[in-house]
């Protein structure tokens, strides 16, 4: 009798199993069907008034009209934007924690902090939102107004120029450092505690040169307080279309683009993924984001789900390899 009775418990506990088993995955896809019933969370790894916060509180508001949800902001500064970062890898993977993240918290900070999480590994990258340029500009003074002749100036007085960032490990020091290797030059770099105080000393001709992103230096272009000389995208801005790109004025093929996107934790299903990506991609096609973003100097991004993780991985191995041939250290 008791061997019998074990076969039992033992065939019960089986099916015990296999109806939990089911009775999960159909609660998981009537979730994911569903998603979603409540406010979202949109992370931003940065304080308020900064890029990624224009840019995601751009995205946010649309977003909330096509989901039919709120999407609260929650802006989580510090540590580059690690701190903020990690917090969305850490989050349930419900779909209900999204991470607005650009090029240098998910394709710079990996090869500069001690991470606990990998932004390749730990996140899904969902969707590119907006991509800008880096301006390439110079004090009003600078006698080098193209890229031909600040490439000929660089290589025959080295010393004579000084390269201002926001700082060591931005994405303003290492798009210089990229463009510097690309054409073996030599000149100073100059890092500073961010970009206000940077442009500050370019305005006053005690630096010379800088790789500056658009929102804080379209206006200083437009009132002749700096000279813009070229931009780095593949195509021209629209706001200067008659300022060239790098690409058409060297023989590299330098292009840079400091890129924003939306990313969830690793597990997030597939389902929520795939109806946020349609909801980004929709939301870039509305005038309303594209008259926001290109008033930032900023284009839609063109990337979904099916591309945008493989951008992303390229991104951090090329960013990995300029900041190890520079030798580049956070400050």
């Amino acid at each position: 009798m008791k061997a019998a009775s074990d076969v039992l418990r033992r065939i019960f506990t089986k099916h015990l199993q296999g109806f939990v088993i089911l009775f999960c995955c159909f609660l998981f896809n009537a979730q994911a069907e569903s998603w979603p019933t409540k406010p979202l969370k949109l992370v931003i790894p940065f304080p308020p008034g900064g890029g990624s916060d224009v840019v995601g509180r751009i995205i946010a508001n649309q977003l909330s009209t096509i989901l039919g949800q709120q999407i609260v902001v929650d802006n989580r500064g510090g540590a580059g934007g690690s701190i903020g970062t990690e917090f969305a890898v850490r989050a349930n993977p419900d779909g209900y924690t999204l991470l607005l993240a650009s090029t240098s918290e998910i394709a710079v900070n990996p090869a500069l902090y001690p991470l606990n999480y990998s932004t390749v590994n730990d996140l899904i990258a969902v969707g590119a939102v907006a991509t800008t340029p880096m301006m390439i500009i110079s004090a009003s003074a600078f006698p080098a107004k193209t890229i031909r002749e600040l490439i000929d100036l660089a290589r025959r007085r080295p010393t004579d120029i000084n390269v201002a960032s926001a700082g060591s490990g931005t994405i303003s020091h290492l798009s210089a450092e990229l463009f510097k290797s690309m054409n073996n030059l030599k000149w100073t770099h100059v890092p500073y505690k961010g970009t206000g105080p940077a442009l500050a000393d370019l305005m006053g001709d005690q630096v010379q040169l800088m790789f500056a992103p658009p929102p804080p230096v379209l206006g200083l272009i437009k009132s002749g307080k700096v000279n813009l000389i070229a931009v780095s995208g593949k195509s021209r801005m629209a706001a200067f279309p008659d300022t060239p790109t790098v690409l058409e004025s060297s023989e590299t093929n330098y292009i840079v683009d400091n890129w924003y996107g939306i990313f969830v934790p690793a597990k997030t299903p597939r389902e929520i993924v795939q109806k946020l990506s349609e909801a980004i991609d929709k939301a870039l096609k509305t005038p309303e984001v594209i008259t926001s973003l290109t008033a930032q100097g900023a284009a839609p991004g063109e990337m979904g789900m099916n591309q945008f993780p493989d951008y992303v991985k390229a991104e951090v191995d090329k960013w990995s390899a300029v900041i190890k041939a520079a030798d580049v250290k956070k400050d």
